[in-house]
C-alpha cells in the first residue's frame, strides 16, 4: 500500500538547487559558465564489507560493495566546492532470497547518495555554506542526543560509523565568529529523513502484528516539498575559560517516522494499517566540552516537544499521544598510558506528561563503556558496551583493526545483542552478526 507522493521528485529539487546556485554565481562575476576551477584532485576509498548472522537461521546479512569518491577545489576569489558521492551493492539480498522479503531485498539491495555538494563562501566574518552537508550539532558514543540535524540510515540500526550513518541535508547556513563566540544559523528548505528498514529486513524496528489482526504497513511516504515543510534553527557557541559550551533551537518535521495505527474492516479478520508519519517538532537543547587535564567531560541535552508517543490504550484511534521528552547523556573521556582510552556514559529519556498507558517507561536510563587501544600504526582494538537499566537489554561490540598496507584498512568485529525483547537492543537479539570490512582510501 502507498502513501501520497511529492508533488516533486526529489532529484527535480537538487537540480534546481544546484542551478540556482551555479547561475548566482555566474551573474556575480565569481566563476564562470565553464566553471574552471582549482581542484584538489579526486579523493574516496573503495570497500567491501561482509557479515555473517550466526543465529538461527543463519544468513549472510551485508555482502556489500561500496565505491565513494568526491574532490574539492576552489571558484575564483574566495569561493571553495565540495561534491562528493557514493554508490553500493549488497549482494547478501541477491543470494538469500529464501530469508529476506521482496520489498526488503528490493530497497537494500543497492544505493546511490549525493554526500556532499556544496559552496563555500565568506564575507567579512561570516562564513556561508549552501548545499548538501553534514550539520553535527552534538557528538556522544554509540547514540544519537545533540545531534537532531542529521538524518540517519538506520537499516543497520546504529551499527555503522557516524560519518557513514549520518545523512546529510540541502542546506543553507550561515557562520559569524566574533571573539570567543560562535553564531550559527540554518535553513534546511529540502529536508532529509532517516532511512529505516522494513519488515522481515534484520534491523526492522516498526510496529509489530497484534493478535487476532491482519497487519499492514504503507509505504514510507516522504512530506510534500514545499516551503512550509523547511527546517531552520540556530545555535550559539561559546568557549570561557576552557569551557566549550553551546545552545541551540531547531524547529523541524521529526527525522524520524512515527506509525499511526488505522483500523481497516476486512474479512476474515480486520486490519490494522500503519502509516508512516513525520511530527513537527521543537527542540532545544545544548552541549558542554571540558578538559579537565586527567579526563575530558562531555554533555548533551535536549528536550522536544510535539513528537507523538506509541501508547497502550486500544481506543485511542491512532495508537499515538503528543509528549513531551528530554533526552541528556552526561559522560568522561579518559585517555591512559600506553595508547589506551577509555570512555563511560550515563544517558536517560525522561518522559515529561503523566500517562498510565505510554508504552515506555517514564525514565528510560542507560548507560555506555568504550575501551580503545592502539598497537603503533598497525593494530587498534575497541570495544563497546551499551546496556539500557530500565529493560535490561544490551549491545556488545568488539572490534580489531589491522592497517596492513598503506591506505589500506581491514576490520573484524561482531555485534552481539541480549536482554528483553522489548528493548532498543534486545529486539535484535536474532541479529547477532560477525563482520569484516576491508577498505582501501585513495
Amino acid at each position: 500500500m502507498t502513501t501520497a507522493k511529492p508533488t516533486q521528485s526529489t532529484g527535480a529539487y537538487q537540480r534546481a538547487l544546484l542551478t540556482l546556485l551555479g547561475g548566482a554565481l555566474c551573474a556575480a562575476g565569481s566563476v564562470s559558465p565553464a566553471f574552471a576551477a582549482e581542484s584538489s584532485g579526486w579523493r574516496g576509498h573503495v570497500q567491501f564489507e561482509g557479515a555473517y548472522t550466526y543465529e538461527n537461521p543463519e544468513h549472510w546479512s551485508k555482502l556489500r560493495g561500496r565505491v565513494e569518491l568526491g574532490r574539492q577545489g576552489t571558484f575564483g576569489e574566495g569561493l571553495k566546492y565540495k561534491i562528493a558521492a557514493r554508490a553500493d551493492y549488497d549482494l547478501a539480498y541477491s543470494l538469500e532470497n529464501d530469508f529476506y522479503p521482496p520489498d526488503v531485498r528490493e530497497r537494500q539491495r543497492r544505493g546511490f547518495e549525493w554526500r556532499e555538494v556544496y559552496v563555500d563562501g565568506a564575507v567579512g566574518d561570516l562564513e556561508f555554506r549552501v548545499g548538501r552537508q553534514h550539520i553535527v550539532w552534538g557528538e556522544m558514543v554509540g547514540l544519537f542526543f545533540a545531534d537532531v540535524v542529521s538524518a540517519r540510515d538506520l537499516r543497520e540500526f546504529f551499527l555503522p560509523q557516524f560519518d557513514t550513518l549520518r545523512i546529510p541535508q540541502w542546506a543553507v547556513r550561515g557562520e559569524y565568529f566574533v571573539g570567543d563566540l560562535h553564531l550559527e544559523a540554518v535553513w534546511v528548505p529540502l529536508p532529509s529523513f532517516d532511512k529505516v528498514a522494513r519488515p522481515g529486513a534484520d534491523f526492522y524496528n516498526g510496529p509489530a502484528p497484534t493478535p487476532g489482526f491482519n497487519f499492514a504497513l504503507a509505504d514510507a511516504g516522504k512530506p510534500t516539498r514545499k516551503l512550509d515543510n523547511s527546517n531552520f534553527g540556530l545555535r550559539v557557541g561559546w568557549l570561557t575559560h576552557g569551557w566549550d559550551l553551546a545552545a541551540f533551537a531547531y524547529r523541524s518535521l521529526d527525522v524520524n517516522p512515527v506509525y499511526s495505527r488505522q483500523l481497516v474492516p476486512t474479512a476474515p479478520a480486520p486490519t490494522l494499517l500503519y502509516t508512516p508519519e513525520h511530527d513537527r517538532i521543537n527542540q532545544w537543547g545544548g552541549t558542554l566540552t571540558k578538559d579537565f587535564g586527567g579526563f575530558v567531560l562531555k554533555a548533551e541535552a535536549v528536550m522536544t516537544r510535539g513528537r507523538r508517543v506509541q501508547v497502550l490504550n486500544p481506543a485511542n484511534a491512532t495508537g499515538l499521544a503528543p509528549q513531551n521528552m528530554v533526552d541528556y547523556a552526561l559522560g568522561a573521556d579518559i585517555p591512559l598510558e600506553d595508547d589506551w582510552r577509555i570512555n563511560v556514559q550515563y544517558f536517560e529519556r525522561v518522559h515529561l506528561d503523566a500517562m498510565s498507558d505510554l508504552a515506555a517507561k517514564k525514565h528510560e536510563p542507560g548507560w555506555t563503556l568504550l575501551v580503545n587501544k592502539k598497537w603503533g600504526e598497525l593494530w587498534e582494538a575497541e570495544l563497546i558496551a551499551v546496556q539500557s537499566i530500565a529493560r535490561h537489554d544490551w549491545m556488545l561490540r568488539p572490534r580489531l583493526d589491522w592497517n596492513f598496507a598503506r591506505n589500506w584498512r581491514a576490520r573484524f568485529g561482531a555485534d552481539v545483542f541480549g536482554g528483553r525483547r522489548d528493548g532498543l537492543f534486545g529486539r535484535y537479539g536474532d541479529s547477532d552478526r560477525l563482520y569484516t570490512e576491508i577498505r582501501y582510501s585513495f
